[in-house]
């Protein structure tokens, strides 16, 4: 059995997952992340995402961000020893996440239902592409196909045509949504004494960030335009180039805030009383000319010289990045996970709790822990 944290907050609890890719295992890395024991069940070929890529000591990184702190179980849900293990692991469990394809959980005797008749105090989470009850519930859902499907590419990108959200956003937004709802499910039962069944898709999960380009599409009959790198209903607010061939990105958020950007940076106070240039609704609607006045100003300056000036303006900006800059921003905090490959530094997980970062459990090989934890759960030598 791993070790576990005893002054973590999900310390004692133990989750149990049928889990593949990305969505399940985010969920499942936060539980372990707070102290939960997470037990992943594998087959003998591991999760399909340890061959996504080998960059990480030869170890793909999906892999490692999204596996540390777990333990590797290799068993076949099929074999009725393997589902006898699996069971028996469930008697004990707080909570089950399974992200199968659809109705392979309930084919194999591992539905929620089922699962909540049996043990009344375990919290199940089935995740799903498109959730159930219609047309879409038995079709294959990945990351890409469901940002297509939710709007999220159409409105991404540059005028000339959609876009994709360079990382699995819907993935991510479902994982998160499902630790959220356990965390829900667990207060609950411990006042209720009863878990839940939670069922969470990548479509839900990215819908719901949809509200406001869909509630506007719903007001106004118009989509919002795809606009690279501004902002539909924000001017100015997008990313210009300096001479020295860098990208600014600026925000301007009120007219105060106008104001003190045309007399700094544009060298024209009195813009803001010019027609076209008085109020973000009408800058809006005239956002080639507003560009090309930022874009000349900014055109003339190096990088330096232009963060310089917004800061003494107290300008809201940004340098557009690429992954070697943020490999290197001071804002970046890092922490280092064992795999079988050797240490790796990742990202450190966002929340910082009473001033530290969370010490984060090993990436597990393929099977690593099968021999303990069967002899764990084996009654009368049944499963070693």
């Amino acid at each position: 059995m791993a070790q576990r944290d005893p002054g973590k907050p999900l310390a004692g609890l133990l989750a149990v997952t049928l889990e593949q890719a990305v969505a399940a295992p985010y969920c499942s890395s936060r539980l372990a992340d707070a102290g939960a024991r997470v037990i992943k069940i594998e087959r003998p070929e591991g999760d399909f995402a340890r061959g996504y890529d080998a960059a990480v000591n030869g170890l793909a990184s999906y892999f490692v961000w999204l596996n540390r702190g777990k333990e590797s179980l290799v068993a076949d849900i099929k074999d009725p020893a393997d589902a006898r293990l699996l069971h028996a692991i469930l008697g004990r469990a707080d909570v089950f996440i399974q992200n199968l394809a659809p109705g392979a959980a309930e084919r194999a005797g591992f539905g929620s239902e089922m699962l909540r008749e049996r043990h009344p105090r375990l919290v199940t989470v089935d995740i799903s592409g498109y959730g159930a009850g219609h047309s879409y519930a038995a079709m294959k859902a990945y990351d890409l196909l469901v940002q297509a499907e939710t709007g999220l590419a159409g409105i991404t990108g540059h005028p000339a045509g959609p876009g994709r959200v360079g990382v699995s956003v819907c993935d991510i937004a479902c994982g998160m949504s499902a630790y959220a709802g356990v965390l829900e499910a667990l207060l609950a039962r411990g006042l209720t004494g009863e878990g839940a069944r939670l069922e969470v898709s990548l479509f839900d999960g990215v819908a719901d960030w949809m509200n406001v380009p869909l509630l506007y599409f719903e007001g106004t009959g118009v989509a919002p335009k795809r606009v690279g790198l501004a902002h539909p209903s924000i001017c100015p607010y997008g990313a210009f180039d300096t001479v020295d061939g860098k990208l600014v990105l600026i925000s301007i958020q009120n007219e105060r805030e106008w104001a003190k950007f045309c007399a700094a940076l544009l060298g024209e106070p009195d813009l803001p009383k010019v027609p076209g240039f008085e109020t973000n609704t009408i800058r809006v609607a005239n956002r080639p000319a507003v560009d090309a006045r930022v874009a000349a100003a900014f055109g003339a300056l190096t990088r330096d010289a232009v963060a310089a000036k917004l800061r003494e303006a107290q300008i809201a900006y940004g340098f557009v990045n690429d992954l070697g800059d943020l490999a290197g921003h001071p804002a970046l905090r890092r922490v280092t996970v064992d795999t079988p490959g050797g240490p790796a530094s990742i990202v450190a997980p966002p929340v910082i709790r009473d001033g530290a970062t969370a010490r984060l459990g090993s990436v597990p090989a393929i099977g690593q822990h099968s021999d303990a934890i069967r002899r764990e759960f084996a009654t009368s030598g049944e499963f070693a």
